[in-house]
């Protein structure tokens, strides 16, 4: 860990990211870190953390409010997963719905739509069909789900996914009405607690948050179903959200991007790419975590852009306009090698585009200790057709 600018980043740094939370740091933000995954997102980089007095940033939680991830330990046995995991992959892509603008097939019926506040706010209102057929859906991008067998021969259950449309509508709402712009480097919204906005703002977030953790409640619950299997054990973070926290005697709002709460004694799952390892963590006390505002990665990181990976081709003659960095042949080698079962997934999301998660956690040793290492053996995402506009 090194202080630039009056910043406490882990990791190597990424000059365009440190400047951009620098930048952000200039409206109302009184406290920053940048956690060793950090790479650009919207106005706020992924991976940042901003602590506010009084105040709320809307791009820093970002347009996929309350995206997290969720793990599962489940007595499933492991032999019997590790020889039926072809079937196990393919219900699992049939019957839980990847991609953009998804409804999910089975209806559900939850408490949280019983809640006032969908009556209350016009805003809600109008989302709320949207929200109810959406609700367990997985989407696109980098979100998946994934079958691990840990270091004690464990059949863990992981997903990762936010708010959907639903977080994304909010976000954007709020963004617009405050007068601000959307754009990688826009200039970040922020908004008093008090004021009319903040106060609509940090109710509508707060619903986008119990959305999808229900969500990913319900998706979990819906693959221990196909593993036959019951649920022992769930960890479960948010790391696109806001929380009001105490820190050295002050109550402060801390938005954390891409970035997960890892507070002593706190269990946090995190993952690294498709053909990687991820990790069940546990925040230790120490004077680095103090520094992160008990704050840990979200993930690996990613080294590559969509775009950089792909490439670009011509939408009408199929010409290669731009050759992509990664191929699917490589994309498919590592994946073998790992000895993975794929679903759906393009080259944008190939191991290659991330940072080695083990090298990132050795930059958080002195803030985390390992409490499970997880090695995937299914990896289910959307299609690599599907394009993914919730943003960060």
């Amino acid at each position: 860990m090194e202080i630039i600018n009056g910043i406490p980043v882990w990791g190597n740094v990424d000059q365009e990211s440190l400047n951009q939370l620098t930048k952000a740091m200039e409206y109302e933000g009184i406290r920053g870190a940048l956690m060793a995954d950090h790479h650009v997102g919207y106005s706020v980089p992924i991976g940042g953390v901003i602590a506010y007095k009084d105040h709320i940033c809307v791009n820093g939680v970002g347009f996929d409010i309350g995206c997290g991830n969720k793990a599962v330990l489940t007595n499933a046995d492991a032999d019997q997963v590790r020889k039926d995991i072809y079937r196990i992959m393919n219900d699992i892509q049939k019957y839980i719905s990847f991609g953009i603008g998804r409804n999910n097939n089975e209806r559900i019926e939850h408490p949280l739509f019983d809640d006032n506040i969908w009556s209350d706010h016009p805003l809600l209102r109008g989302l709320k069909p949207k929200a109810i057929s959406q609700l367990g859906t997985v989407g696109s991008g980098n979100h998946y789900v994934d079958i691990f067998i840990d270091d004690l021969d464990g059949v863990w259950i992981g997903v990762h996914f936010g708010s959907r449309g639903f977080g994304h509508s909010i976000a954007t709402h709020f963004i617009k009405s405050a007068g601000g712009k959307d754009g990688i480097h826009a200039e970040p919204v922020v908004l008093h607690e008090n004021s009319d906005l903040g106060e609509q703002y940090l109710k509508c977030m707060d619903l986008a948050g119990r959305y999808a953790y229900a969500g990913r409640d319900w998706v979990c619950s819906r693959v221990a179903r196909i593993l036959k299997a019951d649920i022992l054990q769930e960890v479960h973070n948010h790391h696109n959200f806001a929380w009001k926290e105490l820190h050295d005697g002050e109550d402060l709002w801390v938005v954390r991007k891409g970035a997960t709460p890892n507070r002593p004694g706190l269990q946090s799952f995190v993952g690294g790419s498709m053909g990687d390892y991820s990790f069940i963590l546990e925040g230790i006390q120490s004077e680095e975590n103090k520094m992160a505002m008990y704050s840990t990665i979200h993930g690996a990181g990613r080294i590559m852009g969509r775009s950089q990976a792909k490439g670009k081709v011509h939408r009408k003659t199929g010409e290669i306009l731009r050759p992509g960095l990664v191929s699917k042949e490589s994309m498919q080698d590592w994946i073998q090698k790992f000895d993975v079962e794929l679903r759906g997934a393009g080259v944008d999301e190939a191991p290659m585009c991330y940072k080695r998660i083990e090298q990132v956690l050795h930059a958080h040793r002195n803030t985390v200790k390992v409490v499970r290492k997880l090695k995937p053996i299914g990896v289910c995402m959307a299609s690599e057709n599907e394009i993914d506009p919730y943003k960060d």
